[in-house]
């Protein structure tokens, strides 16, 4: 069994929780929605025998830890947390793996320290910023939404709308991926995080198309992605493929849909080797 290393990072404001296993160069997966680093564990398994897999917790989620007074959070926050973890553990480009909201991090991110960037695959972020105006109000309508149901119903009738907004299931998975377990107190609080800081911070996102533009033909390799079976009008998915509008490359499908990569981690698996360009 490969041993596995769990440290902790200190950057402003925060302590963040992170871990380190396998061999070869660096790949940094950016979870989703409320997934600390223990979230794509079978993705993890998959791609360790390759890269050194490096998983972190953002911020107020499980193991990383917020300091009080704690400002509002951006993703401008969690792309320079990011940004420290990368420092502290490489001095080499890595790439990156983004998924939804890691995704829209990630791009952040190469936008801000494309030197730390060698490869980002962002998977269905939701950077609104390059949506047309009113398929962007229509998406901020979707969030506010969801933001008002925590508020007003709790965390669990938010959950299910996150889930029904997404097409996020359980039914498309592969024969080895267990339903997940009734939720644990440490989730419920990380979903509560989640409607409480995250989610506004999608919503007051900077990054715009011209913010974008500044990574086509640069240092940074980007590949929009988006998953077979998702909504093409689910906004994550539109945001992907204007990203590669806006890139001028192609969108990069991959199997299953936006929870592609903890449902179906084999085929995630080979498809993330494929577009990255590394033999199967």
């Amino acid at each position: 069994m490969e041993s596995t290393k769990r440290a902790t990072l200190a950057v402003p404001g925060a302590r963040l929780y992170y871990e380190l296993c396998g061999s070869g160069p660096l790949l940094l997966v950016l979870q989703g929605g409320e997934g600390d680093a223990g979230r794509t564990a079978a993705l993890v398994r998959e791609l360790r025998d390759r890269y050194t897999m490096l998983t972190y917790d953002r911020r107020g989620l499980s193991r990383s830890t917020v300091d009080e007074p704690m400002p509002p959070i951006t993703i401008e926050t969690h792309a320079d947390d990011v940004h420290r973890l990368l420092a502290a553990v490489t001095g080499e480009p890595a790439t990156l793996l983004g998924s939804s909201f890691g995704g829209l991090v990630g791009l952040v991110l190469a936008t801000a320290h494309p030197d730390q960037v060698a490869t980002l695959v962002t998977h269905e972020p939701p950077a609104l910023g390059v949506l047309p105006g009113p398929e962007r109000a229509r998406a901020e309508r979707v969030l506010l939404d969801l933001e008002a149901t925590f508020r007003e119903e709790g965390w669990a009738a938010a959950f299910k709308k996150l889930a029904e907004a997404t097409g996020a299931g359980y039914d498309d998975r592969e024969p080895e991926v267990e339903l997940p377990p009734p939720l644990s107190p440490e989730r419920i609080a990380n979903m509560k995080f989640l409607f409480t800081h995250d989610l506004p911070a999608v919503r007051t996102c900077r990054l715009d198309a011209g913010a974008l533009a500044t990574l086509r033909g640069g240092p940074v390799r980007v590949v929009p992605a988006a998953g077979h079976t998702t909504a093409r009008d689910f906004f994550d998915h539109r945001c992907a493929a204007e990203i590669a509008r806006l890139l001028g490359t192609e969108l990069a499908e991959f199997p299953g849909g936006h929870n592609g990569l903890t449902m179906r981690p084999k085929a995630f698996t080979r498809r993330l080797l494929d577009v990255i360009g590394v033999p199967g």
